[in-house]
């Protein structure tokens, strides 16, 4: 009979630690920490995802005014937009860089030494583009055919083929190809006065014709020693 204490006892023992272990709490991993607001902003500027850095950046303020980090990234964004603007201007994109200098300046309205090296460039960026557009204006305007007229001089004279109907017409034909091409002034020189309304006249029909919106500056002279001749004075580029 006496293994059955001993077997109680064990039994015993057994149940009190089965009681220990169950009631113990079950230890698990600790749980990886969602990342910081501020360490997702860092992130994206670090990325170059300055818009949507600009959006949380502009939440967290609404959250917490007062968190010195705040000030603190902001000028870190601004800095980086500034960086931007540099590198697209470098590459030739002004009105890329001028959008995010503008962003870089919201971002830190109190600091304008932050930018104004960049606005420097951006200044002579658009400088030098609108010279470049004039050049290639003047080449076009170069390049162009004149018919009858010389559009490098001041002005041209073209004594009219008054006795030749075909001829005549011809030449108002090309006058007034010259004359809206160019954007002529007019000057309808004839030695008697009976000559000038039915030229300026036939003249006027053509450039209507050409551009009925062209605004045709025509004017009278009388020149009694001069045979018939219309002078033409091209507009300066």
């Amino acid at each position: 009979m006496k293994p059955f204490p001993s077997r109680y006892l064990l039994l015993a023992a057994l149940s009190v630690l089965l009681g220990a272990c169950q009631s113990k709490p079950v230890e698990t991993p600790a749980q990886v920490s969602a990342p910081d607001a501020y360490q997702q902003l860092d992130q994206n500027i670090a990325s170059s995802e300055l818009a949507t850095a600009e959006d949380q950046l502009a939440a967290l303020q609404a959250k917490d005014p007062d968190d010195p980090r705040v000030e603190q990234y902001q000028r870190k964004l601004a800095e980086a937009y500034l960086t931007r603007s540099q590198i697209v201007l470098q590459k030739g994109d002004v009105n890329a860089a001028a959008t995010a200098l503008s962003r870089a300046r919201a971002l830190m309205p109190k600091a304008p030494a932050l930018t104004s090296g960049v606005n420097g460039a951006i200044a002579n960026a658009r400088k030098a583009e609108l010279e470049k557009a004039e050049a290639e204006l003047r080449a076009a305007e170069a390049k162009r055919t004149a018919k009858i007229i010389d559009p490098t001089t001041e002005s041209t004279a073209v004594t009219l083929k008054i006795t030749d109907s075909r001829q005549l017409r011809r030449q108002l034909n090309d006058i007034a190809a010259d004359v809206v091409a160019f954007n002529c002034e007019v000057m309808v020189q004839v030695p008697r006065t009976d000559d000038y309304p039915w030229l300026a006249t036939l003249l006027s029909k053509r450039v209507a014709k050409i551009n009925p919106d062209f605004e045709l500056q025509i004017q009278r002279e009388i020149e009694k020693a001069q045979p018939a001749q219309i002078i033409l004075k091209p507009a300066k580029l």
